[in-house]
């Protein structure tokens, strides 16, 4: 529940979703460390534990964008397209730190497949930070997160959160069609002028 209050306040800019989402990343943060909380799921998630860390200190960072950014109608941030330049700095860091992060995941031994473990903590880490600076391609990146984490999720034993996956990504997709609407909408202010 604090993930999806926390997604529709992204979806809507309210300054609110950073702190809501970072209380949902810390009960997710036990559940994917089975092993050590004694969770009935006794598998150890390194990646998707250590994504709830990287969640709560890229939403800290977000959390002050927004309210240093908040406008008259309550919306923390404008949506806007990435710069090309931006985009191809997004696709480079996914691959790449996924190419590093999937040797550094099998030594602390996180579960097979590993790379999908680095993908969806890279992806997320992208995402998040995406969201912050008000970028609408941060929703397809959730998309790319969300195929390959549910298949994961599933393999593992997870299954209520793959159905949370599932259920993110078709909201994701619903966000990435608001978001982009706001930014036609403001091009069109832009180009034509208050008022027209």
């Amino acid at each position: 529940m604090f993930g999806l209050a926390s997604a529709l306040g992204g979806m809507r800019r309210k300054v609110w979703a950073w702190p809501i989402g970072i209380v949902g990343n810390l009960l997710l943060l036990t559940v994917f460390l089975g092993a050590v909380f004694h969770t009935p799921n006794p598998v150890n998630l390194l990646g998707q534990a250590g994504r709830q860390l990287m969640f709560i200190a890229v939403s800290v960072y977000g959390w002050f964008a927004w309210r240093s950014n908040r406008h008259s109608d309550g919306a923390a941030v404008t949506p806007q397209w990435a710069s090309g330049r931006q985009r191809i700095g997004l696709v480079v860091a996914l691959v790449g730190g996924t190419l590093v992060l999937t040797p550094v995941f099998r030594a602390l031994e996180s579960y097979e497949p590993v790379w999908a473990d680095a993908w969806i903590f890279m992806g997320s880490l992208l995402a998040t930070y995406g969201m912050a600076r008000g970028w609408v391609e941060f929703w397809l990146v959730w998309i790319a997160v969300d195929a390959v984490g549910v298949p994961l999720l599933l393999s593992a034993g997870y299954y209520a959160s793959a159905f949370m996956y599932v259920f993110y990504g078709a909201f994701t997709a619903v966000g990435f069609i608001v978001w982009w609407r706001i930014d036609r909408a403001s091009s069109r202010v832009v180009r034509l002028g208050p008022g027209t």
